[in-house]
């Protein structure tokens, strides 16, 4: 009895302790909490949660798409009467017949050898140009997603990709990465002298060099195509090594199509290859094997021989490489037909993955990309689109026990950090590393030989992405921008620009993708990524939601020279003014504005809420002004300026709403920039819903606090870092 009434308080405890648990988690608590979790613990383990269910979500919707794809391919097997069985039974036992090589058979199901969990697998990529990193992202996130050992990468590069790859993967941060970067400008010579047709260029020959590019010390290599994506651990793949013979150096997956037995069409007259020939989009190489049996020396020879009756490769470097394969076969060591499914012009891949279920790799090999035709398609395309749409951040994983990963700096400041702070979220928020993707579209421009050409730097989010388009309407010269987005939201902006019949033809407005990560919109991180992109000597400092005047950048590039920019601290002061009107007829001239402003269309920046954000700039004055006249910096002052690119970087430390922009013209201030109001220039600010940052400013006394002490903070930095005292005045924030 006694016993009973025990349990009995037992199971009523578990409740009422359960109930306890529920209250106190949902507290702001300061203290640990019932389970001995600090509130940062906490939190990373709500991260964690969150993280793993991001994943597993994901695996179920590969899952589903594979499963989906083998229902699909299944059904149509059993309706399909169009293709003769005989014909059906010829093509397959053509792909999977191995050659007389002394090699066994292709098997397509098989267990490959397991990789020590801690051994590192290295990846060689080919990479030029702006476009082509896009793929390498989506290519990276596949990898990523599924890998368990520490992966080294290897690009040859041109120095555009090398700039926008390496700032990349330096933001990005994943544990258990490395990244190292050859110059394919010190090869070219090497494969220059090729012929080729191939819509690659001399980037598509790289890959006959790379015993040459990659360090001596590196014994074997995974290379891909960048148009690739995994759909299993590349540890699998890595294992495979493993099964090569003494004299295999080579392994690739049997091409599938019928480009290397010359019957796509009439007079069709490929490379030499072993029977169907090999697809050079994924390979195993084992670089130290190769340099023994001097493949340089070998493809050369071979490239030289057949070029005098080929004329020019069509597919570049897997022509060669199939003509050297041909004239050496004991090289080659045939990966299964998964490892490579090819979806290219004239592809036979479904007679890959009619027998294997199993698929590991995908191959889009088709310029066309994924518009090639292939009744499957629409679940590759799913397949490639989860990856492309999926959140990054959640891919730094630290790979637990291999303590190979370098200590991450950002770790170690947010331990410095109080979490008690009330303003913790605020100081996390400026030690946050935003994963960021440079030139997301492609730039071509070169700054005017005059040194006196200017850049508009800008920064937006999604919901600013429709004022882009004015705004090339009316600067017409460089455009450097900070684009805060998610990765959904960034294919919906590629989509969106690539689309416009604006923006799809300017190709000197510089997208700089800044990755959401935290509940603040990081704008002078933003800023300061636009800033140091910019090639021109001169910059104008400004928002996206500002018009400015026609030909501002031409009455702008003269005035750099005429004030001498050049040699003197010089701040030039475009004037704001701003519209409550969504359709504008937009002024002209000065004239027309200042009628506009007398009729009360327009009025000066912020004059009712901020006046002392514009009130130096001296509007009254700027009314009659024909010649440049200089004003004072005066406290919370914020014009948008033209100066010289070497500006200080804004201040990381503000973010969201409010001392932003202040704070910076502060430091102009600081180190002596004297401030110039241009009289005949100008720029109009556009009406839009007020964003998420300002709301959280009105609503939130403690938002407020903490700028203000940030605020306190910065200045008596400033102070320390120039030896100068300002006089700021310590009113409430109006805004």
């Amino acid at each position: 009895m006694r016993r009973r009434r025990l349990v009995f308080v037992c199971l009523c405890c578990i409740p009422a302790v359960l109930l306890l648990y529920l209250i106190n988690s949902h507290r702001d608590i300061t203290t640990v909490n019932l389970l001995g979790f600090t509130r940062r613990e906490a939190k990373l383990a709500e991260r964690v949660r969150e993280v793993e269910e991001q994943n597993q979500l994901l695996r179920r919707q590969l899952s589903i798409s594979q499963n989906e794809l083998v229902s699909v391919i299944r059904e149509s097997q059993q309706n399909q009467t169009g293709l003769d069985k005989t014909e059906r039974s010829a093509k397959m036992s053509s792909m999977k017949r191995p050659q007389k090589t002394g090699r066994q058979s292709l098997v397509c199901s098989y267990r490959e050898p397991e990789v020590p969990k801690c051994e590192t697998i290295h990846v060689a990529i080919v990479c030029a140009g702006y476009n082509s990193t896009r793929s390498v992202v989506t290519l990276m996130k596949s990898i990523l997603f599924y890998r368990k050992n520490p992966l080294s990468f290897h690009f040859i590069s041109d120095s555009v990709a090398q700039l926008i790859l390496h700032t990349l993967f330096q933001t990005w941060s994943v544990p258990g990465v490395d990244v190292n970067f050859y110059l394919a400008d010190n090869v070219q010579g090497e494969v220059s002298w090729i012929p080729n047709k191939h819509y690659s260029g001399i980037y598509g020959l790289m890959k006959l060099v790379l015993t040459k590019a990659l360090p001596e010390t590196l014994e074997k290599v995974i290379v891909l195509d960048t148009d690739v994506t995994f759909a299993t651990d590349i540890a699998e793949l890595w294992g495979i090594f493993r099964k090569f013979t003494s004299k295999q150096a080579i392994g690739l997956v049997e091409n599938q199509s019928d480009w290397y037995l010359g019957k796509l069409w009439k007079n069709h007259r490929p490379w030499p290859a072993l029977g169907r020939g090999f697809n050079t989009g994924v390979i195993l190489l084992h670089l130290q094997r190769l340099r023994e049996f001097s493949w340089m020396q070998m493809w050369r020879l071979t490239a030289e021989k057949e070029l005098l009756s080929m004329l020019a490769t069509s597919l570049a470097d897997q022509d060669i490489i199939n003509a050297v394969l041909k004239q050496h076969p004991y090289l080659i060591y045939r990966l299964p037909c998964q490892w490579n499914v090819q979806l290219g012009d004239n592809t036979l891949s479904e007679l890959c993955y009619t027998e294997v279920q199993d698929l590991k790799v995908i191959h889009w090999n088709s310029p066309k990309k994924l518009k090639v035709k292939n009744k499957h398609v629409e679940f590759f395309r799913n397949l490639y689109l989860t990856f492309l749409e999926y959140d990054g951040n959640l891919l730094r994983q630290e790979l637990i026990g291999c303590n190979k990963s370098r200590t991450n700096h950002v770790e170690d400041v947010l331990n410095t950090i109080d979490e008690d702070d009330p303003c913790y979220e605020f100081r996390r928020a400026r030690v946050v590393q935003h994963r960021t993707h440079l030139y997301y579209i492609e730039y071509d421009y070169e700054p005017s030989s005059d040194g006196n050409d200017v850049t508009l730097v800008a920064q937006l989010s999604m919901d600013r992405l429709q004022m882009v388009e004015a705004l090339c309407k009316h600067w017409e010269g460089p455009i450097s921008l900070a684009l805060y987005m998610s990765d959904s939201e960034v294919q919906q902006f590629l989509g969106y620009t690539l689309s416009s019949e604006i923006l799809r033809v300017r190709k000197n407005v510089g997208y700089h993708i800044v990755y959401r990560d935290g509940p603040f919109y990081p704008i002078n991180l933003l800023r300061n990524v636009a800033l140091q992109q910019v090639t021109t000597p001169f910059v104008f400092l400004t928002d996206v939601d500002f018009l400015p005047m026609f030909g501002l950048y031409e009455y702008l590039k003269k005035s750099v020279i005429s004030m001498g920019l050049e040699t003197f601290k010089k701040a030039l002061i475009v004037p704001a003014f701003e519209t409550q009107r969504y359709r504008l007829s937009f002024p002209k001239s000065k004239a027309e504005l200042l009628s506009m402003l007398d009729m009360g269309t327009l009025f000066t920046f912020r004059y009712h809420v901020w006046t002392r954000g514009h009130a130096p700039t001296n509007y009254a004055k700027w009314r009659t002004a024909t010649t440049p006249y200089r004003v004072l910096w005066e406290p919370d002052f914020e014009p948008y300026v033209v100066v010289r690119r070497n500006v200080p970087d804004y201040d990381r430390k503000f973010v969201g709403f409010g001392w932003n922009k202040v704070s910076h013209v502060m430091e102009l201030h600081a180190q002596g920039f004297e401030f110039i109001v241009l009289p005949n220039a100008f720029t109009i600010h556009m009406p839009h819903a007020p964003s998420f940052d300002i709301a959280k400013f009105r609503s939130s006394s403690q938002y407020r606090k903490c700028l203000k002490i940030l605020k306190q903070e910065f200045v008596k930095q400033l102070s320390t870092r120039y030896s100068k005292e300002f006089n700021v005045e310590k009113r409430k924030l109006k805004r």
